[in-house]
This record gives structure tokens, C-alpha cells and sequence, in this order.
């Protein structure tokens, strides 16, 4: 009697880790400044990315609602002021996406 020979398991492709919020190159590009600095304000978070307010507004709205992303506000006299910065959620995700590219990279 022939025993059966069990079938290969396939392996995923790394790409199937990849963060599907990150992979919006505006989200990817918020998320790269905020770890390297941070926390940034909105204007210097728009300037760096090089989007208009309302993009950044939806886009950080986005990050916040998936845990990534602190949205403050506060006021500097009576000028209201919003800052951006990673959470911890929003680093590890950040963390694990960039070590799945490197991954795909071969690097």
C-alpha cells in the first residue's frame, strides 16, 4: 500500500503583509515624517508631504480612525493649532510594513 505523500504547503509572497492603508503613497508619506520626527504640525506635515490641507485632512483622518495616527488641537493665543503623531499601533504597523518592502527588496 502506497502511502500518500502529503502536498506542498504554498508560501505566501511577502506582499500579502504589506499594510493595504500604508500602500496609499500619501498615507506612506504622512506616516515616514511623523517617524521621523515625531510629532509635526499640520502645516509642516502638508509642506513635507506637498498636499493641500483638505488631502491632509482626509488622509490623517484615515490614519486616526485606523489607530496610526494622534490628531491634536489646541490653540496658540487664538489661533487653533493641530499636530500629528504616530501611536505606538501606528509605529509597529509602520515598522512591520517597511521590514515586508525590504523583505520583497531582497535587502
Amino acid at each position: 500500500m502506497a502511502v500518500p505523500v502529503p502536498e506542498p504547503v504554498p508560501v505566501q509572497h511577502p506582499r500579502h503583509r504589506l499594510d493595504d492603508l500604508l500602500q496609499n503613497p500619501v498615507r506612506f508619506s504622512i506616516v515616514a515624517a511623523l517617524d521621523r520626527a515625531g510629532t509635526l504640525g499640520f502645516k509642516e506635515v502638508r509642506d513635507a508631504v506637498e498636499i493641500t490641507d483638505s488631502a491632509l485632512s482626509k488622509q490623517a483622518s484615515a490614519l486616526e480612525v485606523a489607530g496610526y495616527v494622534s490628531v491634536g488641537k489646541s490653540f496658540a493665543g487664538k489661533m487653533p493649532r493641530t499636530s500629528l503623531s504616530l501611536t505606538k499601533q501606528g509605529r509597529a504597523a509602520w515598522k512591520a510594513h517597511l521590514a515586508t518592502l525590504r523583505e520583497i527588496a531582497g535587502s
